[in-house]
């Protein structure tokens, strides 16, 4: 199929031209392409759009379509049916392009809460952590009725440490929201999560979002992700995506960019006839492949998934298989479907609807929950390795079990391997001694996180600095390579391209970025050139820059890289330390406490200026003498600095460690490091 439109001319060339020969399209700039390439698919509901050419109006029906891969084998279609009552979307994008305050708009307009009722904003994000942060870290389910057509909605996180969640919802719908910032464009995660919905085959509504910004730039973002489905081998079905114009603040949303709607009616329409419903057999055997695990004090454990086939009932006995050869048997204690933003028990459940799960104890993520007589398994979920990891220990700091409930390696392996049931993403495995553990990651924040949350419910450990994850092929040592993307101000550019060049970094590319004088750059930098980065970037930008980074491949060994040129200041013994002995310390460096705070010895009070660690004596008294003096010194003291859990992480090097606990995090020099350097 190829296509000829012309932008600069008043005349205007019809875009349907046959040709056999050249079935794939040329590369253009498509401002607004979807609705233009005429769909194979005859299924959906096609609703007529006026699009204008210059000075001529050209009226086309708007088809969508859906990959071919997204199709059953013929063999099959006779027995399974297109379910048009039901939708199962996810909304998928990079990291702050408005995701889960679009599915605030959508909830509200869709009556799901009552016109009195008070909504907190971001309502999708439940988690303490996840509001505090202002990041999606798990994915939620919740659903609307729109005309009467029941819609799944899917919130996903953001960020790339958090990729496995995203790759395991997307066994669960046939479609995506693919959600765009108006002015940024795509970004690392943007190319991530639309390159795994494309491999299932799933068909793609774009929508670009904060269309209200001043610098907004829809042209350059449609054509930005037009480049982007090609690059990533989009299918011509594919390509013919559906683009919407919204802002997802002010619940508006419209065809194009210069006339919105006062709703989101349109991108409504769009999920109604853009995505199709879910390909069922309603009469065959029972498969539903859990997606999700929920926990509930009173109920155990809720398994989350997608019905494929058959039909589930309350206290029903079914099957639950892992593989062929290796099936328990169970019963079907309680069903839940979503209706608006709550669960709603139901008795039974068709085929193509999302449902949670109750009664079998030891669900897994992955299981299949099948006829218990002609039930088979589904495909096991599949997600990317791990790339970081980094070593839990238990505390042995003079302070240990002050602030903690748990503290013993026991507690600490429970609780690891308990998260591998929820988090299949991580990875964990036992270290050298008994009470070390190794725990593997997608990247430093995806296992920050589990420290947070651990260490919120009452766990005390110790953590070492995060290392990657390398791998020996052909006997050449590969280690993994990531995209960073950075958003700085022009006049901070020098200082941050010659950091990035300092860390084994290669310039990709370098382009200005809306009106306000910020350049994005864009490289391929070593995983271990990350590490501690996000801290020197907003040194270097005097906390301008923003940085982004998405897993790439792996790729030969690039060499040393330093990444922290100062030494620690260690505390010299145990104590309170004093107001007179910071006064002395602050010279020579930035000190992390202030007085009275009780330190160990090892203890890193603080960042010495050069080079090398410095011990100091922190707690040293100010002498009594029997000499009277007509006035105090007066001491003025340098406000400490306040290193979060995250910042701590970054900074600590191969002999440190950072202490946990449900009150305060410390830093200290790993005493096994110290032991082998005296016994040289």
């Amino acid at each position: 199929m190829e296509m000829a439109i012309s932008f600069h001319n008043s005349s205007f060339k019809s875009p349907f031209i046959n040709s056999s020969s050249n079935p794939k399209p040329k590369f253009l700039f498509p401002t607004q392409l979807s609705g233009l390439i005429s769909s194979p698919l005859s299924s959906f509901n096609s609703k007529r759009t006026c699009l204008k050419f210059g000075s001529r109006t050209f009226t086309k029906p708007v088809k969508c379509s859906v990959s071919q891969a997204a199709q059953p084998a013929i063999e099959k279609r006779s027995q399974l049916k297109r379910r048009s009552d039901i939708r199962n979307i996810a909304i998928v994008a990079h990291v702050d392009h408005g995701k889960t305050t679009l599915v605030d708009a959508m909830l509200k307009q869709s009556k799901v809460f009552r016109d009195n009722q008070f909504v907190q904003e971001r309502v999708m994000d439940s988690n303490d952590l996840e509001r505090e942060r202002g990041i999606t870290i798990l994915s939620k389910n919740t659903s609307i009725t729109y005309k009467g057509t029941k819609i799944n909605i899917i919130d996903t996180p953001g960020h790339s440490d958090f990729g496995g969640e995203v790759e395991r919802i997307l066994n669960m719908v046939e479609g995506v929201l693919l959600v765009v910032d108006s002015v940024e464009g795509p970004m690392p995660q943007t190319r991530f999560v639309l390159k795994k919905a494309l491999e299932f085959g799933h068909a793609v509504v774009v929508v670009v979002n904060k269309i209200d910004r001043p610098s907004a730039r829809p042209d350059f973002v449609i054509n930005s992700t037009f480049e982007l489905f090609i690059e990533l081998n989009a299918s011509d079905e594919q390509c013919d995506f559906q683009a919407i114009y919204a802002s997802g603040i002010k619940g508006k949303a419209g065809l194009s960019a210069d006339n919105l709607a006062e709703d989101l009616g349109p991108l409504f329409e769009s999920i109604i006839r853009c995505i199709p419903g879910p390909h069922i057999d309603k009469d065959g055997a029972l498969q539903m492949l859990a997606t999700n695990i929920e926990y509930d004090e009173h109920k155990g454990r809720i398994a989350l998934g997608r019905l494929h086939a058959g039909v589930l009932r309350k206290g029903m006995e079914v099957k639950v298989c892992t593989s062929e050869d290796s099936c328990r048997y169970a019963r079907i204690s309680e069903l839940y479907v979503y209706e608006k933003f709550s669960k709603t028990a139901v008795e039974r459940v068709e085929a193509g609807d999302i449902c949670a799960v109750c009664g079998i104890e030891d669900i897994q993520i992955g299981e299949t929950i099948a006829d218990k007589a002609f039930g088979k398994p589904l495909p096991a979920i599949k997600v990317e390795e791990p790339t970081v990891k980094m070593a839990f220990s238990i505390n042995t700091s003079p302070f240990v079990g002050r602030e903690g409930k748990y503290v013993t390696s026991r507690n600490l392996r429970d609780r690891l391997y308990h998260e591998l049931e929820r988090n299949l993403a991580m990875k964990v495995e036992d270290g050298e001694t008994a009470d070390t553990f190794l725990v593997s990651g997608r990247g430093t924040l995806h296992i920050t996180i589990l420290i947070e949350n651990m260490r919120r419910e009452g766990y005390e450990f110790m953590v070492g600095p995060p290392k990657v994850i390398n791998k020996k092929v052909a006997d050449k040592l590969l280690e993994p390579y990531e995209i960073a993307t950075v958003e700085v101000p022009e006049e901070h550019m020098g200082a941050v391209v010659e950091l990035l060049g300092r860390r084994r970094g290669q310039m990709i590319d370098m382009q200005g970025v809306g009106a306000e004088g910020t350049t994005l750059l864009k490289y391929k930098i070593p995983t271990r050139g990350l590490l501690g980065l996000r801290n020197a970037i907003l040194t270097a930008s005097r906390g301008t820059a923003i940085l982004n980074t998405i897993f790439d491949s792996y790729g030969p060994w690039a060499g040393d890289i330093v990444t922290r040129d100062q030494g620690s200041l260690v505390a010299f013994e145990d104590g309170s330390s004093t107001s007179y002995a910071i006064a002395s310390s602050q010279e020579r460096g930035q000190m992390f406490i202030g007085p009275g705070i009780e330190v160990y010895k090892g203890q890193i009070v603080g960042i010495h200026q050069r080079p090398g660690d410095l011990s100091l004596n922190v707690c040293k008294k100010k002498a009594a003498t029997n000499v009277r003096s007509n006035k105090e010194q007066t001491v003025v003291l340098d406000t400490p600095l306040d290193y979060s859990l995250d910042d701590c992480i970054e900074y600590i090097q191969e002999d440190e460690l950072v202490e946990v606990t449900p009150s305060t995090i410390r830093m200290c020099k790993n005493p096994k490091f110290a032991a082998a350097k005296k016994s040289r």
